[in-house]
């Protein structure tokens, strides 16, 4: 009988090591409910990297007329990760493959990174909120029918919460005001500044970025609670 075992080339090992972090992600991109007594339920969700663009960038990136394909419904209404994505190069001429777009368009291009990420790429990028990125660092970004130079719209962005007017007075915050975020478990922190979004539409839900959900150790459980 032969000992030989079936070889195994790099390029199989680097899907399978693709295919678990993918399932991982997922995991713990999943909505954790706290313990407060608001009108509504608070969920926590981990933002991963991704960019939002103008539909002639679609167009630029994807061939003239493209429209963005829902693949993921996410919490917010309307809001969702499209079928589409993108490659990111970065100024040391490194790489993000399969950067996910989210829908629908928007009237300005924006790319959302960790810091991680950030540094790997050669960026050195601020902590912004969305839609300020007068003064960011641009980037190139490739798709299947063209490149886009992107002059600025570089970020990470600050954590926030949206909520709707109901939410807003159970709190006492306004919006464009700051709140804190405790999170629980075995490596439990607080964030001090959660930017506050208010608006009729919003449903309760806090977005951190991966390196965030990291450093506490956030999971589906974990408990976590908002505070003025």
């Amino acid at each position: 009988m032969s000992d030989m075992q079936p070889s195994i080339n790099r390029a199989q090992v680097e899907q399978m090591v693709r295919s678990s972090l993918l399932r991982k992600g997922a995991a713990s991109n999943s909505a954790s409910s706290t313990q407060g007594q608001g009108p509504n339920p608070l969920v926590v969700n981990i933002s991963a990297r991704h960019c939002h663009l103008s539909q002639e960038s679609v167009e630029i990136l994807f061939g003239k007329g493209h429209q963005l394909s829902p693949k993921k419904w996410l919490y917010q209404e309307g809001q969702y990760g499209a079928e589409e994505s993108v490659t990111l190069i970065g100024p040391r001429s490194r790489v993000i493959s399969n950067l996910r777009i989210l829908g629908p368009c928007r009237d300005f291009d924006q790319v959302e990174l960790a810091s991680t990420d950030a540094i790997s790429l050669g960026f050195k990028i601020p902590v912004a909120n969305s839609g300020n990125i007068k003064g960011t660092p641009g980037c190139m970004l490739m798709g299947p029918a063209g490149f886009l130079k992107m002059e600025e719209g570089v970020i990470r962005a600050a954590p926030h919460v949206h909520m709707a007017p109901e939410d807003a007075a159970f709190y006492g915050v306004e919006n464009k005001s700051f709140m804190k975020l405790r999170i629980g478990g075995e490596v439990g922190l607080t964030f001090d500044r959660i930017f506050v979004r208010v608006d009729p539409s919003f449903k309760l839900e806090v977005h951190i970025d991966t390196d965030e959900g990291n450093a506490c150790g956030f999971t589906p459980d974990t408990p976590c609670e908002l505070i003025k």
